[in-house]
C-alpha cells in the first residue's frame, strides 16, 4: 500500500504521539509498504525544536526507508490554551501546500494522528481528491482535555469545538482509538461503530533476561542495591498532575532507603524542581535515549504513575506500556472505575489521583513488601506479552486499512478482558 501519514509529532521525538508514530511509519516501510510523512520538527516534549531542525524552512529526509517531509510551525515559549491553538494552527496552514502535493503521488490511504484536530480538514480534503481512504487516529481528545484541564474555559467555544469535532470525526473513512473508553467516546460522539478500530499503543519488549538483570543506571547514579527505586519517567505537562511526585517524595524523605528518580522534560519540569527543592532522595534526569530505555525503566522497583483527575478516560498514559514490560509494580494514580484503575488489576496499586498521601503510604508498602513487588512486576510483564507486542499490533493496524470500515479479527481488548483487565494504550 501508499500510505500517506500526517501529524504534528515523529521521530526522533522520544515521547507520546511522536514515538509511537515514527515506529508505526517505519514499520510499514520495513514490511514492503511505500510510506510518506508530512510532520513537524521535533519540539516535544521540551517545546523546543530540535538540534539540526528549524522551525521556520521547509524540510525533507528519507529517514529509516520514509519520506519524511516537515514543514514550519511556531513553538511558544510559555503554555497557555490560546498559545497551544496557535502552535496547532500554525502547522495546520504550512502543512496544507505539502499536502496537497501528495495527490500526485496518490496514496491509498492518508492516516492521520490526533492531536492535532485542526488538521483534520487537510487530512480529508487530501484524500478525496487523491481518492484515497481517510483514517484519523484518536491519542487523545484535546478538545475535552483543553477544558478540562482548564487551558480553555470558554463555554460557547465549547460548544462549538465539540460540534466542529463530531462534524469532521464522522467524515472519516475510518476512526481508531487506543482504549476502550475512548472507544466509547468516539461512539458517543457520533462515529459509526462499523468505521471504529481498536489501535492500542505497543511496546517493543525487552528480552527476559534484560528484564531480570540488575540496571546498570544504579551505579550510574550511585544507588544502593538494597535501595527502593521509585521512578517516574515521560512528559512533564499539565496531564500528569506533577505535583503529586513531589509531596511523596518529601514525604518519604525521611526514609534513605527509598530513592526517587524523575526523568523526563516538559513545561512542567521547572516547577517540579523547585518543588524538590533540599529533598537529598529526589535526583532528575533528562529523556534517556531510545536504545538505552530497557536497561533505564529496570533501574525501577517501582514505577509512579501520576495523572490528573479530570483527564480520566480522555487519555492514556503512553508510558504505561513500558512500565508493564519492564516487570516491575506500578503505582497510579486513578479514580475508581476508569479504565486505567480496571488495567492496573494485578498489576500495581491504584490511589486516589492528585493524593500525595496516598501515593506515598501505597509507595512505602511495595517499598517493604518485596515479594508483593515481583509479583505485581511478573502480572504486568505478562500482560505485556500478552497484548502489547507491537508486531500483533501492527499486523492487526494492517489488516483494518485493507479493509477500512472492518474491524480485524484478532481482538486485543477481548485478549485483555480475559485477563480481567482492559488493554491499554
Amino acid at each position: 500500500m501508499k500510505i500517506l501519514v500526517y501529524g504534528i509529532n515523529y521521530s526522533p521525538e522520544m515521547t507520546g504521539i511522536g514515538k509511537y508514530t515514527g515506529e508505526m511509519a517505519e514499520w510499514l516501510a520495513a514490511q514492503g509498504h511505500e510510506v510518506r510523512v508530512v510532520t513537524a520538527p521535533p519540539y516535544y516534549p521540551q517545546w523546543q525544536v530540535g538540534e539540526g531542525y528549524s522551525a521556520f524552512r521547509y524540510q525533507y529526509e528519507m529517514k529509516a526507508g520514509v519520506k519524511v517531509w516537515r514543514t514550519p510551525l511556531w513553538v511558544p515559549g510559555k503554555l497557555s490554551g490560546a498559545k497551544r491553538l496557535l502552535h496547532l494552527m500554525s502547522f495546520a496552514l504550512s502543512s496544507l501546500p505539502v499536502m496537497l502535493r501528495q495527490i500526485f503521488w496518490r496514496p491509498d490511504v492518508v492516516w492521520m494522528a490526533a492531536p492535532a484536530l485542526v488538521c483534520a480538514p487537510n487530512s480529508w480534503l487530501t484524500a478525496k481528491l487523491s481518492g484515497a481512504k481517510c483514517c484519523i487516529h484518536i491519542q487523545d481528545y484535546e478538545v475535552d482535555a483543553a477544558f478540562a484541564l482548564g487551558l480553555l474555559k470558554n463555554q460557547k467555544a465549547r460548544r462549538f469545538a465539540l460540534w466542529l469535532e463530531r462534524g469532521l470525526l464522522r467524515r472519516f473513512d475510518l476512526v481508531s482509538t487506543i482504549s476502550g473508553r475512548m472507544m466509547d467516546l468516539a461512539r458517543a460522539k457520533g462515529v459509526d461503530p462499523k468505521k471504529l478500530v481498536f489501535f492500542p499503543n505497543w511496546v517493543k519488549l525487552p528480552p527476559a533476561s534484560i528484564v531480570s538483570q540488575r540496571s546498570s543506571y544504579r551505579d550510574h547514579l550511585g544507588i544502593a542495591d538494597d535501595a527502593v527505586v521509585a521512578l517516574y519517567s515521560g512528559n512533564m505537562g499539565a496531564k500528569q498532575g506533577l505535583e503529586v511526585l513531589a509531596d511523596t517524595a518529601r514525604a518519604l524523605k525521611d526514609l534513605p532507603n527509598i530513592q526517587f528518580v524523575f526523568c523526563g522534560q516538559g513545561p512542567g519540569r521547572a516547577g517540579l524542581e523547585r518543588m524538590c527543592a533540599g529533598l537529598s532522595n529526589v535526583r532528575f534526569l533528562d529523556l534517556q535515549p531510545m536504545e538505552q530505555l530497557a536497561d533505564f525503566l529496570g533501574l525501577a522497583d517501582i514505577h509512579l504513575l501520576p495523572q490528573r483527575a479530570d483527564a480520566a478516560d480522555l487519555v492514556m498514559p503512553s508510558k504505561l506500556t513500558g512500565m508493564l514490560a519492564s516487570g516491575r509494580a506500578v503505582v497510579a494514580g486513578a479514580q475508581p472505575g476508569t479504565e486505567l484503575a480496571e488495567v492496573m488489576q494485578g498489576c500495581g496499586l491504584v490511589v486516589q489521583p492528585e493524593n500525595a498521601v496516598a501515593m506515598s503510604a501505597a509507595v512505602l508498602s511495595l517499598a517493604n513488601d518485596q515479594t508483593l513487588r515481583l509479583n505485581f512486576g511478573m502480572a504486568g510483564r505478562a500482560f505485556a506479552d500478552a497484548t502489547l507486542d507491537q508486531q500483533v499490533i501492527l499486523a492487526c493496524f494492517v489488516a483494518s486499512l485493507k479493509s477500512v470500515g472492518v474491524v480485524c479479527n484478532l481482538n486485543l481488548e477481548e485478549s485483555k478482558l480475559q485477563q480481567n483487565s482492559v488493554v491499554v494504550e
